[in-house]
């Protein structure tokens, strides 16, 4: 009743203002994937909880678009809120763009707040207002006078990732920006994503739940670095830092004005800018549209990075181990849920060195909840762990010297021979792309079929990617990098960190998913072929072999999780005490 009544609300509003459709994206200003409480209008208004997707509001319908890994979801969330869900990328399913263009008429008034809308969004709505004669107002945050008690702009205070852990310092950042910045033949860069602005210029922050950024913009010129921030935030130690380092500090609105002073050229990134900056560029200013320097920068991890994100693996593993022995041996005989259970892997996880919270809000889901790709359990929803199927744990956590992310899926008991099956084509598909050998250039989009080739030939697909990149103590999802069918440009390089995580989801019954994170290093070359690379696992932590049907292995698949294992038990086990190095032994045992 409560989403019925804001939709009316937002609709009498817009009667009152004259605008016929009323657009709400997950995003913010900053076009964050994870947004702070501020921005989950979209989330107020639908009753929809995922990380993605748009809500469409006309005078008479209204239509939430989201992706693969939440149309379970979404269809359970929307129920009886007479919002109708659009799936994207599914062949017979409209975009957001193409309904608008059939289904608008000529003079009706499309709106948005054009602070949380990119370049590249605004565009297409401006395409449609031409071919289609309507009228677009990119100035409307309607949220503001529709939702009650609208949570305020995070007030954190920023802190300074230190040089030894992140390897380099703000100073060789803006250096090497500003090299490529000579390349492109380019005056000013404007960076209005937070991870970029917190990797270039080596601060951390709690603006938005389990991504330590800080909400901001930079601007960068040849010969000034400006970061734009509620100053209130910035403590004098943060300050004196950041000016020794050649960051000028200004207040985060003061972004409006400068902007619209900038002379010569600009790049932005049109998919990381709103459309509210680029509007506010002056018109003679030449500007050019490309990927972040440092969204290019920041994804090929430099030697102390790796070197410390390889510490930060082992301890996430430990913690890891110690959860599995504890659900291991106590489901059945003490009460346990969904919730208890992300609950008890914060608790070992934190026992851990430089740890800083967790990297997202941990998916356990138990039987049907685990079809759901990134299910998150509430009061309402939360099932007690049974001794049958499996309970499916996708998680990470934010340590200052790395972010880590894998998800394992546990054997509570019985399991039925689909289950096993799943299991171990799940397994199958997650060897096949970490076996995978490839040659300089090779983009992640030319390696999804590895994955999905055991998956496919059992006529079995999964509605998302099979991988993403990983920020170093940043954000958990991070590009350019990726390995899905989504075409992507973007060569695999050595020192990229990516995510391997093919999985099989079945509506009303189970889902499970295996995911290790691992990174590009080479592997070998010739003046005859060229140069081939390969991923190198760096997650630790046993895969469940009570799951694995080892009829349906090759000899080859079954080598690789006996490494696999003996490499985790060698490395971890000199950490644990007797009785967890015992269980992690049996877990690890060769098959």
């Amino acid at each position: 009743m409560d989403i019925l009544k804001r939709i009316e609300s937002l609709r009498s509003l817009m009667k009152k203002r004259g605008i016929d459709y009323y657009i709400i994206p997950s995003g913010d200003a900053h076009q964050s994937e994870y947004v702070c409480e501020h921005y989950r209008g979209r989330e107020y208004m639908s009753g929809f909880t995922g990380s993605a997707g748009t809500l469409l509001v006309g005078l008479d319908k209204a239509i939430l678009w989201t992706d693969g890994r939440y149309f379970i979801q979404a269809e359970k969330e929307l129920k009886g809120s007479n919002i109708e869900l659009f799936k994207m990328r599914i062949p017979g399913w409209p975009s957001l763009q193409e309904w608008l263009m059939d289904n608008m008429n000529s003079d009706e008034v499309l709106a948005f707040d054009g602070k949380v809308f990119s370049v590249t969004d605004y565009k297409q709505f401006k395409n449609i207002e031409h071919k289609k004669s309507i009228k677009i107002e990119s100035d409307y945050d309607l949220l503001n006078d529709v939702w009650i008690d609208r949570p305020k702009l995070p007030m954190e205070k920023i802190f300074i990732h230190d040089i030894k852990y992140c390897g380099k310092s703000t100073k060789e950042k803006v250096s090497e920006v500003r090299e490529k910045m000579k390349s492109l033949g380019v005056s000013n860069y404007i960076i209005a994503s937070l991870d970029d602005i917190a990797w270039v210029y080596n601060i951390r922050g709690n603006d938005v739940e389990c991504n330590p950024v800080v909400i901001g913009y930079a601007l960068i010129k040849e010969d000034e670095a400006i970061l734009y921030v509620d100053n209130s935030k910035v403590l004098d130690d943060v300050r004196n830092k950041l000016n020794e380092e050649g960051v000028i500090l200004k207040e985060y609105d003061d972004i409006k004005g400068d902007v619209n002073d900038i002379k010569g050229s600009v790049l932005i990134d049109p998919n990381k800018i709103s459309s509210f900056i680029y509007t506010n560029v002056n018109e003679n200013v030449d500007i050019i549209e490309g990927l972040n320097i440092t969204t290019s920068l920041k994804s090929i991890k430099n030697d102390i990075e790796i070197e410390n994100l390889k510490r930060c693996q082992i301890r996430d593993g430990i913690a890891m181990v110690r959860f599995t022995k504890w659900l291991k041996e106590n489901i059945g005989k003490i009460e346990i849920s969904e919730i208890s259970a992300s609950d008890k892997l914060q608790e070992f996880r934190a026992l851990g060195e430089l740890f800083k919270g967790i990297s997202f809000n941990t998916i356990a889901g138990h039987k049907d909840h685990g079809a759901m790709m990134h299910y998150f359990a509430t009061e309402k929803t939360n099932y007690k762990l049974e001794e049958k199927g499996f309970l499916l744990v996708d998680s990470g956590g934010q340590y200052l010297d790395g972010t880590t992310d894998i998800t394992r899926t546990f054997v509570l008991g019985r399991l039925t021979e689909e289950e096993k099956r799943d299991f171990t084509l799940v397994l199958k598909a997650h060897i096949s792309l970490m076996n995978t050998k490839f040659l300089k250039g090779t983009t992640g989009s030319n390696l999804d079929i590895k994955a999905r080739g055991p998956l496919w030939d059992e006529g079995i697909d999964y509605k998302c990617g099979t991988g993403h990149g990983v920020g170093f103590f940043l954000n958990v999802h991070e590009g350019p990098q990726s390995i899905s069918p989504v075409p992507n440009k973007v060569s695999l390089e050595p020192g990229m960190i990516l995510t391997n995580e093919p999985g099989i989801y079945r509506e009303g019954k189970h889902g499970i998913r295996t995911e290790n994170t691992m990174l590009v290093v080479k592997d070998t070359s010739s003046k005859e072929f060229g140069e081939f690379y390969k991923f190198e696992v760096i997650s630790l932590c046993p895969i469940d072999i009570q799951g694995i049907d080892i009829k349906l292995l090759d000899n080859k698949e079954k080598e690789w999780i006996n490494n696999y294992h003996k490499w985790v038990y060698d490395t971890l086990s000199v950490y644990l005490s007797d009785d967890e190095r015992k269980f992690l032994k049996k877990e690890t045992k060769s098959i």
